[in-house]
Protein backbone atom coordinates (compact mmCIF):
# COMPACT_ATOMS: atom_id res chain seq x y z
CA UNK A 1 0.00 0.00 0.00
CA UNK A 2 1.38 3.22 -0.99
CA UNK A 3 2.33 5.62 1.47
CA UNK A 4 -0.02 8.59 0.47
CA UNK A 5 0.47 11.95 2.36
CA UNK A 6 1.00 15.11 2.55
CA UNK A 7 1.29 15.92 6.51
CA UNK A 8 4.56 16.35 8.63
CA UNK A 9 5.91 12.64 10.53
CA UNK A 10 6.63 12.80 13.76
CA UNK A 11 10.50 13.50 13.17
CA UNK A 12 9.72 16.39 10.94
CA UNK A 13 7.48 18.20 13.88
CA UNK A 14 10.87 19.74 15.59
CA UNK A 15 10.20 22.37 18.67
CA UNK A 16 10.40 25.67 17.33
CA UNK A 17 8.92 24.99 13.79
CA UNK A 18 6.63 27.69 12.78
CA UNK A 19 4.14 26.18 10.71
CA UNK A 20 1.93 28.80 8.59
CA UNK A 21 -1.94 27.76 6.80
CA UNK A 22 -3.39 29.64 4.34
CA UNK A 23 -6.67 32.43 5.22
CA UNK A 24 -10.10 32.05 4.88
CA UNK A 25 -12.52 34.83 4.78
CA UNK A 26 -15.27 34.25 7.18
CA UNK A 27 -19.05 35.17 5.04
CA UNK A 28 -22.70 34.98 6.49
CA UNK A 29 -23.46 32.04 4.93
CA UNK A 30 -20.71 30.59 7.13
CA UNK A 31 -22.07 31.69 10.17
CA UNK A 32 -25.72 30.71 9.62
CA UNK A 33 -24.21 26.90 8.13
CA UNK A 34 -22.91 26.58 11.76
CA UNK A 35 -25.73 27.86 13.43
CA UNK A 36 -27.77 24.94 11.46
CA UNK A 37 -25.28 22.40 12.02
CA UNK A 38 -24.77 23.25 15.85
CA UNK A 39 -28.24 24.24 17.26
CA UNK A 40 -26.95 27.49 18.20
CA UNK A 41 -29.06 30.04 16.78
CA UNK A 42 -27.87 32.85 19.48
CA UNK A 43 -29.19 36.30 18.59
CA UNK A 44 -25.30 38.14 18.45
CA UNK A 45 -24.86 35.34 15.68
CA UNK A 46 -27.75 35.48 13.96
CA UNK A 47 -30.07 38.58 14.48
CA UNK A 48 -28.57 41.93 12.68
CA UNK A 49 -31.07 44.03 14.73
CA UNK A 50 -30.40 42.13 17.81
CA UNK A 51 -25.99 42.51 17.17
CA UNK A 52 -26.10 46.21 16.76
CA UNK A 53 -27.34 46.79 20.46
CA UNK A 54 -24.16 44.44 21.66
CA UNK A 55 -20.54 45.64 22.65
CA UNK A 56 -19.70 44.44 19.12
CA UNK A 57 -21.97 46.51 17.43
CA UNK A 58 -22.54 43.84 14.69
CA UNK A 59 -22.71 39.77 14.26
CA UNK A 60 -19.49 38.04 15.50
CA UNK A 61 -18.69 34.26 14.42
CA UNK A 62 -19.42 31.13 16.86
CA UNK A 63 -16.05 30.72 18.69
CA UNK A 64 -16.63 27.33 17.39
CA UNK A 65 -16.81 28.53 14.08
CA UNK A 66 -13.48 29.78 14.46
CA UNK A 67 -12.25 27.07 15.90
CA UNK A 68 -13.21 24.79 12.82
CA UNK A 69 -12.17 27.07 10.59
CA UNK A 70 -8.75 27.06 12.31
CA UNK A 71 -8.38 23.21 12.39
CA UNK A 72 -9.79 23.41 8.65
CA UNK A 73 -7.12 25.57 7.49
CA UNK A 74 -3.94 23.29 9.45
CA UNK A 75 -5.51 20.41 7.33
CA UNK A 76 -5.99 22.61 4.03
CA UNK A 77 -1.98 23.56 4.72
CA UNK A 78 -1.11 19.91 5.02
CA UNK A 79 1.13 19.38 7.57
CA UNK A 80 -1.33 17.46 9.97
CA UNK A 81 -2.70 15.76 6.46
CA UNK A 82 -2.76 12.02 6.79
CA UNK A 83 -0.15 11.43 9.23
CA UNK A 84 -2.66 12.70 11.87
CA UNK A 85 -3.59 9.64 14.02
CA UNK A 86 -6.19 11.45 16.39
CA UNK A 87 -6.42 14.86 17.78
CA UNK A 88 -5.97 14.30 21.38
CA UNK A 89 -6.81 17.72 23.18
CA UNK A 90 -6.84 21.25 23.47
CA UNK A 91 -6.60 24.14 25.80
CA UNK A 92 -8.50 27.19 23.99
CA UNK A 93 -8.96 30.99 24.51
CA UNK A 94 -11.25 33.09 22.75
CA UNK A 95 -9.70 36.96 22.55
CA UNK A 96 -11.09 38.91 20.36
CA UNK A 97 -14.65 38.25 17.75
CA UNK A 98 -14.36 36.98 14.58
CA UNK A 99 -16.38 39.54 12.31
CA UNK A 100 -18.42 38.69 8.91
CA UNK A 101 -15.96 39.16 6.28
CA UNK A 102 -12.59 38.76 8.60
CA UNK A 103 -9.88 36.93 6.88
CA UNK A 104 -8.59 34.34 9.18
CA UNK A 105 -5.33 32.76 9.05
CA UNK A 106 -3.40 29.51 11.28
CA UNK A 107 -0.31 30.23 12.45
CA UNK A 108 1.19 27.46 14.84
CA UNK A 109 4.39 26.81 16.83
CA UNK A 110 5.79 23.30 17.67
CA UNK A 111 6.14 23.28 21.58
CA UNK A 112 6.51 19.62 22.24
CA UNK A 113 7.34 16.33 20.62
CA UNK A 114 7.42 13.13 22.57
CA UNK A 115 8.07 10.10 20.80
CA UNK A 116 5.52 7.02 21.78
CA UNK A 117 6.97 3.91 20.08
CA UNK A 118 4.03 1.87 21.11
CA UNK A 119 1.72 3.64 18.36
CA UNK A 120 4.45 4.09 15.84
CA UNK A 121 4.59 7.76 16.25
CA UNK A 122 4.18 10.11 19.38
CA UNK A 123 2.86 13.18 20.51
CA UNK A 124 3.12 16.45 19.14
CA UNK A 125 2.02 19.68 21.06
CA UNK A 126 1.63 23.01 19.03
CA UNK A 127 0.80 26.55 20.25
CA UNK A 128 -1.79 27.39 17.81
CA UNK A 129 -2.78 31.33 17.19
CA UNK A 130 -6.22 32.34 15.11
CA UNK A 131 -5.06 35.73 13.51
CA UNK A 132 -7.25 38.08 11.59
CA UNK A 133 -6.33 40.60 8.70
CA UNK A 134 -4.57 43.00 10.76
CA UNK A 135 -2.71 40.27 12.52
CA UNK A 136 -4.82 40.28 16.19
CA UNK A 137 -4.54 37.22 17.43
CA UNK A 138 -8.62 36.42 17.93
CA UNK A 139 -7.75 32.98 19.37
CA UNK A 140 -5.22 30.75 20.99
CA UNK A 141 -4.21 27.93 23.10
CA UNK A 142 -2.49 24.36 22.58
CA UNK A 143 -3.67 21.38 19.91
CA UNK A 144 -2.04 17.50 21.15
CA UNK A 145 -2.05 15.14 18.25
CA UNK A 146 -0.52 11.53 18.03
CA UNK A 147 1.61 12.04 14.71
CA UNK A 148 3.00 8.88 13.12
CA UNK A 149 7.01 8.50 12.96
CA UNK A 150 8.42 8.11 9.70
CA UNK A 151 7.92 3.91 8.13
CA UNK A 152 11.36 3.01 7.96
CA UNK A 153 10.81 3.02 3.76
CA UNK A 154 10.15 6.51 3.78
Amino acid sequence: MANDHRGLYLEEFTVGRLLLGPSRTVAEADIMAFAEVSGDYNALHTDEEFAKSTVFGQRIAHGLLGLSIGTGLACEAGFIDGTTLAFTGLTWKFKAPVFIGDSITFRATVSKNRVMRGIGGGMVVLDVDIVNQDEKVVQTGQWSLLIKGRPADA
